[in-house]
């Protein structure tokens, strides 16, 4: 009973966060120029995060006991369609002109809090289970290269939009 009612706060707190995440932080970050690198590196992010996710879950990795749309999904869909994009799009919004030295420094800064909020979780809440083959390095540094991915994708689209409009 007790496990329940923690699972029903746990669910409430998720809902809560997807609905300021959606309602008040994506358009936010949707109006700063250029609108369309943003979008690109949010969709990208979010289906690319689908993917791995789906990846880890399906081989009990990593689990979700306590999920939104637990009867559909078996991955965090919060996580990987919603906070993680937002926080991929405030990363490459705030080293939109930065040096790959610069980039690493911000997204480690970035980083770090959002990691701990996630030891925590797996930790105190039944938000997320890491099996014995998964351990809190994985995390921090699949995070931190596949946000340098997605940064260097939408760097490689601008240099590619760039060429594109010096020749017309």
């Amino acid at each position: 009973m007790l496990l329940m009612k923690r699972n029903k706060t746990q669910l409430r707190l998720l809902q809560m966060i997807f609905l300021i995440n959606s309602v008040i932080i994506i358009p936010i970050i949707l109006r700063k120029r250029p609108i369309k690198d943003w979008i690109i590196v949010y969709l990208f992010n979010a289906v690319t995060n689908g993917m791995i996710d789906r990846i880890l879950a399906k081989n009990k990795i990593i689990r979700y006991p306590v999920r939104l749309f637990s009867k559909i999904f078996d991955t965090n869909i919060l996580f990987d369609y919603f906070l993680y994009p937002t926080f991929t799009v405030l990363y490459n919004q705030w080293t939109y002109k930065d040096n790959v030295l610069q980039m690493i420094y911000k997204l480690f800064l970035l980083l770090l809090p959002s990691f701990f909020i996630e030891l925590w979780a797996e930790r105190r809440t039944d938000y997320i289970v890491w099996s014995r083959k998964w351990k809190w390095y994985h995390t921090f540094f699949s995070l931190m290269l596949k946000s340098l991915f997605t940064r260097s994708i939408i760097g490689i689209i601008r240099k590619i939009d760039h060429m594109g409009f010096q020749r017309n």
